[in-house]
Parts: C-alpha cells; structure tokens; sequence
C-alpha cells in the first residue's frame, strides 16, 4: 500500500527520501544546521529540488559543510566555486556563504552552539503544527519573522524570514507534515 505525504512531495524520488528522512525532523547537530543554512540561502528564488539535486556536489564545494574551513575561503576559493557547474554559481551567495559561516562561529562561541542559540527561538522543542493541507501552511510566522530580524542585525545575508521559515521546517524547528501525512 502507497504511504500517503504531504502533497508537495510527488514522485520524486529525492524529494521523497527528503521528506520521509529528513524533513520536520528536529536536527541538534551544529553541523547539519550549517549545511542547511549554506542550502536554504542558495534556495532563495529557486525550487527546493534545484539544491537538493545539486547537494553532493555543494558538499564537495563547501568542504563537507566543515564551518571553520569554509570561513576561511579565500577570494581563490570564490572565483572557484562561481565557475563549479555543480553549485548555484551565484557569486552572491557563495560570499554570503562564507560570510555566515564567520558569524556562525560567533554564534557558536558565543551560545556554546549555533544549536543552543536558534532552538531558543521556539523554546528548544519543535512547534508541532496540525494542518489539514499544504494551503494552510504558511510561509513566514512572527517567529521566523524575529529570527530573520535578528540574523540581519548580525550580518547574515540571504536569510529572509521565509529563507528562514523554510530552514525551521528542513530542521524540525516546526513540524509542518499534514495530518494525513504518515510522517505526522
């Protein structure tokens, strides 16, 4: 028998894996935030499944998503990765990328985690939403709203509060899978 998803999912089979695996499942680990916030803010403009397809090869681009390395990029590493076909070749991004990943440090010194320090946002436990459709799903809250504000303020880039939203569902933040949803 067909497991019943969220709508948004289709035949896929990336998007699939993605869903069951991964999304709206509370992620702790500093490094795993990382690779999500460097993917979501490539996302920006573009379909979810664009990055996902293109994930590997933005893992061998940004070394692993190690964030100490990939602060350290230099100019060499920019003019690098805007001519890797693999990658969102979007000059922008990649140094927005490495911009992130100097303030993340920040944020990790400074809250013992980067985890510690955007799980508080929603009091460290996943806000569990009941939604009966993918229409009800919105695509900012105030929460998402707040913390967007607040990167901005710190200096990240390409972190809109719907960048922002879509990163708290990716993570498990907000658990956003339809009632329907086996994965509910």
């Amino acid at each position: 028998m067909e497991k019943t998803r969220c709508a948004w999912v289709g035949k896929d089979q990336i998007y699939i894996d993605y869903h069951d695996n991964e999304w709206g499942k509370p992620v702790y680990d500093d490094k795993i935030l990382f690779e999500f916030l460097v993917l979501e803010s490539f996302q920006a403009g573009l379909s979810w499944i664009t990055i996902l397809k293109k994930r590997e090869n933005f893992r061998k681009a940004f070394a692993n998503f190690d964030v100490e390395k990939v602060a350290n990029f230099t100019e060499d590493d920019v003019e690098k990765l805007v001519l890797d076909e693999g990658i969102i070749r979007h000059r922008g991004k990649i140094n927005a990328a490495i911009n992130n990943a100097k303030l993340f440090i920040e944020l990790q010194k400074e809250h013992e985690s980067f985890s510690n320090f955007i799980w508080k946002y929603v009091n460290h436990q996943p806000i569990v939403n009941n939604w009966n459709s993918i229409k009800e799903v919105p695509a900012t809250t105030e929460i998402s709203d707040q913390i967007a504000k607040d990167l901005k303020k710190i200096g990240f880039k390409f972190f809109g509060s719907t960048t922002i939203y879509a990163h708290m569902q990716a993570t498990g933040m907000v658990n956003d899978h339809t009632k329907d949803c086996f994965c509910k």
